[in-house]
């Protein structure tokens, strides 16, 4: 039995698309398909035609916004790769003090 109140499904199924959600849901869990859930095409794209009906519930309108951790790699490996240069800096600096 599937707890249609897991706080894990984050409310999705009593939104406006509780239902559609529901239907695609149950057909994933137990699909005997392999891949998993490739019978469940149809379900799925009901629930995203429903979803698109409410881009403010479900805020899906760009692409970009699907991957925010993305943008933080981006900027968390350009911090890391200035991080070593001002580590570098700081060893040279000592190296150069002890001369």
């Amino acid at each position: 039995s599937i707890n249609w109140n897991c706080p894990c499904l984050g409310g999705m199924a009593t939104g406006p698309c509780g239902i559609e959600f529901r239907d695609a849901f149950t057909c994933f869990h137990y699909s005997a398909a392999e891949p998993k859930g490739s019978d469940c095409y149809a379900a799925f794209q009901t629930m995203q035609d429903c979803m698109a009906k409410y881009p403010t519930v479900y805020n899906r309108g760009d692409d970009e916004e699907d991957f925010p951790m993305v943008e933080a790699d981006k900027s968390d490996t350009n911090n890391v790769s200035n991080g070593k240069s001002i580590e570098d800096s700081k060893s040279n600096s000592v190296v150069e003090k002890k001369k």
